[in-house]
C-alpha cells in the first residue's frame, strides 16, 4: 500500500479533469488509517501518517484537501500528514495556483492574512462567520453560492467511502 500511494497521486495529478470556472470550493477530510487505540501496534505508515485533530476529534492518518469547480469537477488536490492546518500556507498555495475569482470554504479557513494572500493572487475567500464575529456585508449571490458548499462534502464522501 505505501508504495502505491506516490505513484496514484502522479497519475491523478497528470490527469485531472476540471476546468477553473471562477467559483470554487475547498475543504480537507481525514484519511484515518487505523484506530487511535491501535496506533502503537500499527506498522503499515508507521513513519508517513501522524496524530492530527479535526472537528470531529483526534485522529491518525492523512488530510486530503481538495478543491473542487461548481459543476464538481476535482481542480486540485493535496495529500498531507494528519498534523497539518488547512491554512497552512504551502498546501494553499500549492491548490490554488490555477484558480481565480471566488473560493468558498467552511469556518476552518478563516484567517486575515490568508485572506489577504488570495486577494493578491484575484481569488476572494467567502466563509461563513463564527459566533463571535461581526457581521460583514456579503452579497446575496455570495450567500447562496456559499450554501452549494454541500457540494465539496458529497465529492469528499463519495473518494472516502465509495471509491
Amino acid at each position: 500500500m505505501p508504495e502505491a500511494l506516490i505513484p496514484l497521486i502522479l497519475f491523478a495529478k497528470k490527469y485531472r479533469v476540471g476546468k477553473p470556472t471562477g467559483i470554487s470550493f475547498i475543504d480537507s477530510t481525514t484519511l484515518d488509517v487505523c484506530d487511535n487505540r491501535r496506533i502503537h501496534s500499527y506498522k503499515v505508515f508507521k513513519d508517513i501518517a501522524h496524530r492530527g485533530k479535526s472537528s470531529t476529534g483526534w485522529f491518525y492518518g492523512f488530510k486530503l484537501h481538495l478543491v473542487i469547480n461548481d459543476m464538481g469537477e476535482i481542480l486540485s488536490f493535496f495529500l498531507t500528514t494528519g498534523e497539518v492546518d488547512d491554512r497552512e500556507a504551502e498546501v494553499i498555495d500549492i491548490l490554488t495556483k490555477d484558480l481565480f475569482g471566488k473560493l468558498f470554504g467552511d469556518k476552518g479557513y478563516i484567517s486575515q492574512p490568508l485572506f489577504k494572500r488570495l486577494y493578491e493572487k484575484g481569488i476572494k475567500l467567502i466563509t461563513r462567520l463564527k459566533k463571535n464575529m461581526k457581521n460583514k456585508l456579503m452579497l446575496i449571490e455570495e450567500k447562496l453560492l456559499l450554501r452549494k458548499r454541500a457540494l465539496v462534502e458529497t465529492v469528499n464522501d463519495f473518494l472516502k467511502n465509495i471509491c
